[in-house]
């Protein structure tokens, strides 16, 4: 992969033929109608009086919240009313994603629709955006999770709302199996999340995949005769030219044409001291990246390990696009620390939910969907099921869910008396709340 250098390095004797002339000015946006002023969204007042479903019959105070409602009205209650400017860390959502569709539980329950198509998505998706970011810490992130129908679009509203410097990425997906496509084009199996952060200083702990014994062998070639150690040989240099100490001679040499060295000739003395530089047989320096200084390997923007939970022999509560837990670990551990607020106001089946209760952080939760609140009551309150043979029509046993099915340090805990968390809602939507309290036995005493 080629790495450019910066424009001072330019060498003008090289002929380039170039007819066009543009602007100094590059910023852009992108235009619709009906685009609601900034300031409006912001500034609109929330229209619902939320109050707690539980504390009619528990005593219930907590940082864990759930909200049955609009979220484009809850985001505006969360700023106005719980003060909760700048205090997020993290919000990742999984919104409908442009398909003109309705969706449906594995049991064909009414689950949502996805029928905003074209601007009314993007002004949709915009409204909300533009408060996730008023709600996030100066340290927050923020990742949207969609498909190619609209992320493209999406990114461009992103980067008038968060700056295109604050844009970190794109991972992609691998969202199921390879499918024989009747198409006349490449199967679609992959999604994308946008990962972008609310400024320079954000929380970042780098994601690492363990290494595997062929992995090691392949990797790390080399073992110290005096130490036993596991190394590799990495070169001491980079593309690009540099003025400063890292361009200068060290022990007698200058770096390779059209590069620099990666540290400074003082620390590369450091590292020689201490036997870390490998010296060749025709006098070339690498320097010696040991195993047991690596945490594994480092995650790259494809993940190909994710599939949806429904397309995965895991336990999951039947919500449509429901997504892998393992998927909302990397991303939670990623970018928040324990103690930390997560917000999803798109909550679908709770993953997000539940993940960062099991990884100890504080929790918002939003969704305007009555069945969607069921299922994130059952996964608190009894877990996750086995998929069962759908086709058949039977059912495995059910039981408690581990979230993370194979790392039993994570075992799910059952909730006692509800303590982990508060429903809210607005009184008007009360009689459609009452009947899950009953199913879950939440409307019963201590």
């Amino acid at each position: 992969m080629a790495t450019g250098d910066t424009k001072k390095e330019w060498n003008e004797h090289t002929s380039i033929i170039q007819i066009e002339k543009y602007e100094s000015e590059s910023t852009y946006t992108l235009q619709y109608k009906n685009k609601a002023k900034t300031s409006k969204i912001i500034d609109t007042n929330y229209c619902s009086s939320y109050v707690s479903a539980f504390k009619r019959f528990y005593e219930v105070e907590n940082d864990n919240k759930l909200f049955y409602g609009d979220n484009l009205d809850v985001l505006r209650y969360l700023l106005q009313k719980l003060n909760l400017k700048n205090k997020i860390d993290l919000v990742y959502i999984d919104p409908p994603y442009g398909t003109n569709s309705v969706f449906k539980t594995r049991n064909q329950k009414s689950s949502y629709t996805d029928t905003l198509q074209g601007a009314n998505y993007l002004e949709y998706l915009r409204k909300r955006a533009i408060l996730i970011r008023e709600l996030l810490s100066e340290q927050g992130s923020f990742y949207l999770h969609l498909d190619n129908n609209m992320a493209f679009q999406s990114k461009v509203i992103l980067d008038e709302i968060f700056g295109e410097k604050n844009f970190r990425g794109y991972i992609t997906r691998k969202k199921c199996s390879n499918k024989n496509y009747t198409k006349n084009t490449f199967g679609n199996i992959s999604d994308y999340i946008l990962f972008y952060s609310k400024s320079e200083k954000y929380i970042w702990n780098r994601a690492v995949a363990p290494w595997t014994d062929d992995k090691i062998k392949k990797e790390y070639t080399n073992i110290e005769k005096e130490t036993g150690r596991r190394y590799k040989k990495v070169p001491i240099h980079a593309p690009g030219i540099r003025n400063g100490e890292t361009g200068k001679e060290w022990k007698g040499m200058l770096p390779p044409k059209g590069k620099h060295w990666q540290y400074t000739p003082t620390k590369l003395d450091e590292f020689d001291r201490k036997n870390e530089i490998y010296w060749s047989s025709t006098g070339n320096p690498r320097r010696k990246v040991y195993l047991d200084q690596s945490n594994g390997i480092p995650v790259q923007d494809i993940w190909l390990e994710y599939q949806d939970a429904v397309n995965q022999n895991v336990k999951i509560t039947g919500y449509p696009t429901e997504k892998n837990p393992l998927l909302l670990k990397r991303i939670i551990e990623a970018s928040s620390n324990e103690g930390d607020v997560v917000l999803d106001c798109f909550a679908g089946s709770g993953t997000t939910l539940g993940v960062a209760s099991q990884l100890k952080r504080k929790w918002i939760g939003v969704d305007n969907s009555s069945e969607a609140i069921d299922n994130i009551l059952k996964r608190f309150i009894k877990g996750t099921q086995q998929m069962g043979d759908y086709v058949n029509g039977k059912k495995k046993e059910e039981k408690m869910a581990t979230i993370f099915e194979n790392e039993p340090e994570y075992k799910y805990k059952k909730q006692s008396n509800f303590d982990n968390f508060e429903l809210f809602t607005d009184e008007n939507f009360m009689n459609i709340i009452e009947p899950l309290l009953d199913k879950w036995n939440i409307n019963k005493p201590k």
